[in-house]
């Protein structure tokens, strides 16, 4: 675990010491975002779409996410922002990965009406690069110990964060008890599970699969249909063991909203050829290229 990469300085600037420090979490954020970048570029050369429209992807989806997973968490805690409203702005918490996906999806849309370019082919091409940017973002979340993860465990890869930058303590360190409550779960050379690495591999899986399968489908949207069912089963799975609170029917509300992107995304696939099926071979045979103005 290594919260902090570097530090440079300091140095003067105008009379002024300025330190310059750089952050795993922020490096593995910029590494997601350009992997992401290269990805759609990648899917943009095979349908013949100028790459800046990767570009145009990634750098508004990112601002979307950003504000949509600001104003998720705000709606979820709204009397705790309330009491402080000015942390709306300028606290660096507080940002989740449901309200992110949303503001990214919006914001893709609108650039996709902006470039002239089909809505379900930008979503296909965003399937695969949110995955391994997922993945690299998780990375970054082990490497700084944001509190990403998972409840104490005697597993011989259990982990400990003692560096973890929200701090490797009583409040940090949790458990379930009898009544699915969270409680303190910290005692010396108590270890975790390390949750974020188990993300980090499934969502690698999930790329890989996304990307072997992108040129076998037929109907605009699958890839991205696909996406959901598996994403969504990947964080269904990883919360059994992560410290998150259990709202309902001894599940958390990720894994709520889970089963609903499983269910969207599967019965999406069934109304466009089947969950299974509907997957042909890909033809051998090179297809004709399209230009951005004929929206493809």
């Amino acid at each position: 675990m290594i919260p902090i990469l570097l530090r440079l300085g300091p140095f003067q600037l105008f009379g002024h010491p300025l330190t310059i420090t750089i952050y795993s979490y922020g490096l593995m954020m910029a590494l997601g975002f350009i992997a992401a970048d290269l990805v759609i570029a990648a899917d943009c050369h095979r349908r013949g779409i100028d790459s800046d429209y990767a570009t145009a992807i990634v750098l508004w989806g990112a601002v979307g996410g950003l504000a949509g997973a600001r104003l998720y968490d705000v709606f979820d805690n709204w009397r705790l922002y309330m009491a402080d409203p000015i942390t709306i702005i300028w606290s660096g918490s507080g940002f989740v990965w449901f309200g992110g996906f949303i503001g990214g999806v919006t914001a893709a849309y609108f650039v996709a009406r902006h470039y002239k370019v089909s809505f379900g082919a930008t979503a296909d091409m965003c399937g695969p690069a949110l995955a391994i940017g997922q993945a690299l973002g998780r990375i970054g979340c082990h490497l700084s110990g944001d509190g990403d993860w998972g409840l104490p465990s005697t597993l011989p890869w259990a982990v400990a964060y003692p560096k973890a930058i929200v701090g490797w303590n009583s409040q940090t360190v949790l458990k379930l008890d009898a009544h699915d409550n969270l409680v303190s779960g910290f005692f010396a050379g108590v270890r975790v599970h390390p949750a974020p690495i188990y993300e980090a591999i499934l969502y690698t899986i999930v790329f890989i699969i996304l990307w072997s399968l992108r040129r076998r489908s037929d109907v605009a949207g699958r890839i991205f249909y696909l996406y959901l069912v598996l994403l969504g089963g990947c964080r269904f799975m990883v919360e059994f063991v992560r410290i998150n609170p259990r709202v309902l029917w001894g599940l958390s509300e990720a894994q709520l909203i889970s089963i609903v992107m499983m269910a969207g995304g599967a019965a999406a696939l069934y109304m466009t050829g089947g969950v299974l099926s509907g997957w042909p071979r890909e033809k051998p045979a090179a297809q004709s290229k399209t230009k951005v103005a004929a929206g493809v």
